[in-house]
């Protein structure tokens, strides 16, 4: 869960890694370095901390570098606590790489390379993975002969941008099971994690596939396998305007990309849409079976997991197949036993989800049919499913993934709706009339819901100095509550749990005492009367209830300390405006505590570790 720049060409490097790091810091944030190859050969300058705290050692050490070919990288630890020695690059002189992964066998490879001569200055796995490769280009002399043999020894995940000290203006990269792109244009050559730290110098670029090893240099990029015969790679074009990427005058990422919500549903509305009725380019899925399969498994991590909760209660409910929801990590370890004709559902949205990823593989070996709902063209999951389905979000900078979740609750509907449609448990004119309402009417709601931001921040303000948070709902409002309450946890620190409302009274209604913040999702009519009991029974203990519940719910007022009402829509809409309405909620949460809305501390955002 690193990021990871190279570049080698014309122009100078260092200001390329840089800024390229600054956009990839999304990816972790503990710490940050640059190898570059100047006139005295490689210099390699890395600090804990963020990519301000690098520039500062760069200016103060080399301020007048200047260096054609390099390599950048900011963590995100899975091996040895941040630190300045546990920062990479790492290098052993003749060799510097930048590694995102894990690499599973790095204590053995340890063991082999100390008795070889091999000293090792940081707790990484990935210094492990240097040595090796310096090992096998002394022996071989030639880089992608050395990458080869060296990667068949590797266990784990990587992706590996490479410099060689004796080969000027030369770059070398690799991946396995974690992603990297390559780019070339008339200045120079690129390598990185991801396409939003390239934009800035071309939008065009390829994604390098399992195993294979990239050469670059100022001309260009060629690709090999680890046999060393050439591939032809397809280049792929970034479809969407590269001002997307940055704040646009906005105090942070999160509040931007939750502005972004309403035209993200439309977009990916009318990619998934023809007449009214959903129709995916999901060529490779036989819709004739699948929407007989007998069961449905939803696999996801985090909030797209929370996504599939909500997606599971739409299929059930317009398509009355069977669906079950499963955490992605451990769905490996309690595997199902599938029926034949089962449906495999992946949700991701780098598609690049490490554990995601493990569970679609596992489903494919069981013979289980699968999709993917993912927001990145070409990623990983999207190209090991048999079919795949597009978000449609755009690039989401912040850690937090607010529209990401938004879109995958509109595939979600639109996937029943089909389903439903297809297998005759809904009329053709019941399928457009459910289309309609969320092409027409979803998008207003939230972007009205959005537009009272400074309303949910008076909310905030009387949270904020909260050590504990309660979330509760019922139904489908249990659901949103468990999204609720992570994003509230992880952008502000607050401690905060989601329960169903009927459960409090079993045993978690003994932490409610006085002035303690419950906040009460209510969305069905057919619950509101269930949920008002429970609100009761919290007041009654002293807490303070925020309530957010439909614009024409009766008296909440009387019952709750504080309300938000969410406009006035299909039930099974209302996710949408309330997901907006709790993401605002931890969002100033989050700036009236001082907290580092974008970059929350120990999270990444694209968890390419299992």
């Amino acid at each position: 869960m690193c990021g990871i720049i190279g570049y080698t060409g014309r122009k100078n490097a260092v200001p390329i890694l840089l800024e390229g790091l600054r956009c990839l810091e999304y990816r972790g944030y503990d710490s940050a370095g640059i190898a570059a190859a100047g006139a005295d050969g490689i210099v390699c300058m890395k600090s804990k901390g963020r990519i301000s705290d690098l520039e500062a050692l760069l200016e103060a050490r080399y301020p007048k570098l200047i260096s054609h070919t390099g390599i950048g990288h900011t963590r995100w630890a899975t091996h040895g606590a941040p630190s300045d020695e546990n920062a990479h690059p790492h290098g052993t002189g003749l060799v510097f790489a930048v590694h995102n992964g894990i690499i599973e066998n790095y204590a053995e490879l340890r063991v082999r390379l100390k008795a070889l001569g091999y000293s090792f200055h940081s707790d990484t796995d990935t210094e492990a993975a240097v040595c090796l490769i310096d090992y096998h280009y002394r022996r071989l002399r030639d880089p992608v002969s050395a990458i080869a043999a060296a990667v068949r020894e590797l266990r784990g995940s990587w992706a590996l941008g490479i410099l060689f000290a004796d080969r000027e203006g030369e770059l070398y990269a690799t991946r396995h099971e974690s992603p990297l792109v390559a780019a070339s244009e008339d200045s120079g050559s690129y390598i990185a994690s991801d396409i939003t730290a390239l934009l800035d110098h071309t939008d065009r670029y390829i994604r390098l596939d399992e195993g294979e090893i990239a050469f670059l240099n100022a001309d260009g990029v060629r690709v090999c396998r680890m046999d060393g015969s050439v591939v032809e790679k397809e280049v792929q074009t970034v479809t969407w305007n590269r001002d997307a990427a940055r704040r646009g005058g906005f105090a942070h990422f999160m509040l931007k990309e939750i502005h972004e919500e309403p035209e993200a549903i439309l977009r990916t509305v009318g990619s998934c849409t023809r007449g009214m009725l959903p129709e995916f380019d999901a060529d490779r899925l036989d819709w004739e079976a699948v929407c007989h399969a007998p069961h449905i498994h939803i696999v996801a991590c985090g909030t797209a997991m929370h996504a599939g909760l909500v997606g599971k209660r739409f299929i059930e409910q317009y398509a009355g197949i069977p669906t079950s929801v499963e955490i992605a990590s451990e769905f490996r370890y309690s595997p199902p036993i599938p029926a034949k004709g089962d449906l495999f559902i992946a949700i991701s949205q780098s598609g690049e989800t490490a554990d995601t990823l493990a569970a679609l593989r596992l489903a494919k070996s069981l013979a289980m049919d699968s999709l993917s709902l993912v927001n990145v063209v070409g990623s990983s999951v999207s190209r090991e499913s048999d079919s795949v389905i597009y978000t449609c979000a755009g690039p989401e900078i912040a850690v937090a993934s607010t529209k990401a979740y938004l879109v995958q609750l509109t595939v979600l509907y639109l996937l029943a709706v089909r389903l439903g449609f297809a297998n005759g448990n809904l009329s053709e004119q019941e399928a457009q009339t459910l289309v309609a309402a969320l092409a027409s009417d979803a998008p207003p709601a939230v972007s009205r819901m959005i537009a009272r931001s400074q309303e949910i921040r008076t909310v905030a303000e009387k949270i904020q100095k909260a050590e504990d948070v309660f979330f509760i709902g019922r139904g489908m409002d249990y659901f949103l509550a468990e999204e609720a309450s992570l994003k509230l946890k992880e952008v502000s620190y607050i401690h905060s749990e989601a329960y169903p409302a009927g459960e409090l009274k079993h045993g978690t209604i003994s932490l409610i005492t006085d002035g303690v913040p419950v906040v009460a999702i209510a969305t069905s009519r057919a619950l509101y009367d269930k949920m008002i009991s429970n609100i009761r029974e919290v007041r009654a203990r002293g807490a303070f209830v925020v309530m957010l519940c439909g614009e024409d719910f009766p008296e909440p007022e009387t019952i709750a300390n504080t309300v938000i009402r969410l406009p006035a829509l299909p039930e099974a809409l209302m996710p949408l405006p309330a997901a907006a309405a709790f993401q605002l909620l931890a969002y100033h949460a989050s700036v009236l505590r001082g907290c580092d809305v974008d970059k929350p501390r120990n999270l990444a955002k694209s968890v390419t570790v299992e």
